[in-house]
């Protein structure tokens, strides 16, 4: 026979000791941290947001700018009498 069941019997005899005290406001401060941990991750989420908008705002602004669609003058002419 394997070593499994003394394993087993081993975690059933931790099981049915004593359990530890738990805190009495255990449950309140859970809730409390997992709301702020929330609210955390919903501020980090609009703020990305914000910056990607930000983002395409100055990427319109530059664009209508710059025109990089345009082709640029040509820096020299061409000769006349060729």
């Amino acid at each position: 026979m394997s070593g499994g069941g003394d394993r087993e019997n081993e975690v059933r005899r931790m099981l049915d000791g004593p359990h530890p005290q738990v805190p009495a406001d255990l449950a309140r401060r859970v809730a409390e941290r997992g709301g702020r941990l929330l609210r955390r991750r919903l501020f980090v989420r609009r703020l990305m947001l914000l910056v990607a908008c930000a983002a395409v705002v100055a990427f319109t602004v530059w664009a209508v700018a710059a025109r990089p669609w345009e082709v640029p003058p040509a820096e020299t002419t061409p000769l006349e009498g060729w």
